[in-house]
């Protein structure tokens, strides 16, 4: 069996899942190429060094630029902050390596251009691209869209989308990265509503057109934090603040290709939701529902069965036959969220091997990033229409 000899740049919670699903893939799916988790890469000397040895990485270094130039590294994995995407992703394309890049996969739509132009130039020397949008890999997801291009639910009308967090409720959480534009981009709307954008599309197989949207910044200042740090973090003890220069949540309309219309909600101030990401599709002759905290579950409602048997009905996908599960445990056994990083892996790994296109393409992950990009401009430029002066004949 040959090797796939990965360097993986960053190691903080992203980092930890890519660790766990190399370590993971070649253990639960046979595969033509074998993981070989190489080095991982930091700026803290010390940090990475441990870093190394909890997650099971041969090696560390603290240059990026070493590790995409090293001969004995087939594929760069980035698990870094939206800043550093491209460059990063641009070397290591330019050096011949594979990439995976965590979504979304920039900043701006310009330096996703630049990514995607990049990747499908490297494409064409046999070096492949993909963003890990691991949502995709929840084997409830993949039936959901096995489900509609079957036609069990017909021609889409309505698609219902959230993704619902509550991390920064506290005012006083401090300014970590992702809530500095600079660094992140952009805030729940890249963090969190990049993900169901493309699931959405991924499992109706329509792409959004156009969306009409507006954005919330609730707490415009916090404290300063301790150090660099993602979704926990303490504030520095000082009286020190800094402005927060992203949204805390972005609500959108939308349409899509096939007819569908849409609406799509992204915030990390919905208290008391960790993790509450959930689509629904209605379609002519029938309904799909996917909720992430019932992760193996798909409710589905067939309004061809007679109406005395119409109902939501629960599909528990742990059977075999379901995408992904023949790798896992008996039937009614169910699978977590680590898992849909080693499916990333594992079709990752099948598509370089046998020479195909993994998806989502970086070509993929810029269309998404033109959503993102006509929200913030949607959001911007709204006319709001007061009620009121509508009762006034105003």
């Amino acid at each position: 069996m040959g090797q796939l000899r990965v360097g993986m740049v960053g190691y903080a919670f992203m980092g930890a899942a890519h660790s766990q699903a190399w370590r993971t893939v070649n253990h639960a799916f046979d595969l033509p190429l074998s993981a070989r988790m190489s080095v991982v890469c930091g700026r803290d000397e010390d940090k990475v060094a441990a870093a190394a040895v909890k997650l099971g990485w041969e090696g560390h270094a603290t240059d990026w630029r070493a590790v995409v130039e090293r001969d004995d590294i087939d594929l760069v994995d980035i698990c870094t902050p939206g800043d550093t995407h491209r460059e990063i992703a641009l070397a290591a394309l330019a050096a011949g390596k594979h990439v995976l890049c965590e979504k979304p996969l920039a900043n701006s739509v310009a330096e996703a251009r630049e990514m995607a132009a990049a990747a499908a130039q490297a494409q064409t020397r046999g070096v492949r691209a993909m963003c890990a949008f691991n949502y995709r890999r929840v084997p409830a997801v993949a039936l959901m869209r096995q489900l509609v291009a079957d036609g069990r639910i017909g021609t889409i009308r309505h698609v219902r989308a959230v993704y619902l967090q509550d991390w920064i409720v506290d005012p006083e959480f401090p300014l970590v990265w992702r809530l500095r534009r600079d660094v992140a981009g952009s805030g729940a709307l890249g963090d969190i509503g990049a993900h169901i954008v493309d699931l959405t599309q991924y499992v109706t197989g329509q792409s959004i057109t156009g969306v009409s949207a507006l954005t919330e910044t609730f707490v415009k200042e916090r404290p300063l934090p301790t150090a660099a740090a993602g979704l926990s973090a303490e504030g520095n003890g000082s009286s020190g603040r800094g402005q927060v220069t992203v949204d805390d949540a972005a609500l959108f309309l939308a349409r899509l290709d096939g007819g569908a219309v849409a609406t799509y909600e992204a915030t990390r101030f919905a208290t008391g939701r960790k993790n509450g990401l959930r689509v629904e599709l209605n379609g002519s002759l029938g309904s799909l529902v996917f909720d992430f905290e019932r992760m193996n579950e798909l409710q589905f409602y067939d309004a061809a069965l007679p109406s005395a048997e119409q109902g939501f009905s629960r599909i528990l996908v742990t059977e075999p036959d379901h995408p992904y599960m023949a790798a896992w445990w008996p039937a009614g056994h169910p699978i977590g969220y680590e898992h849909t990083f080693t499916h990333e892996m594992r079709d990752l790994i099948e598509a370089i091997a046998t020479g195909q296109d993994p998806t989502p393409s970086f070509a993929d992950a810029l269309q998404v990033q033109l959503v993102l990009d006509a929200v913030e401009r949607s959001a911007a430029a709204s006319s709001w229409v007061d009620v009121e002066a509508v009762l006034a004949g105003v």
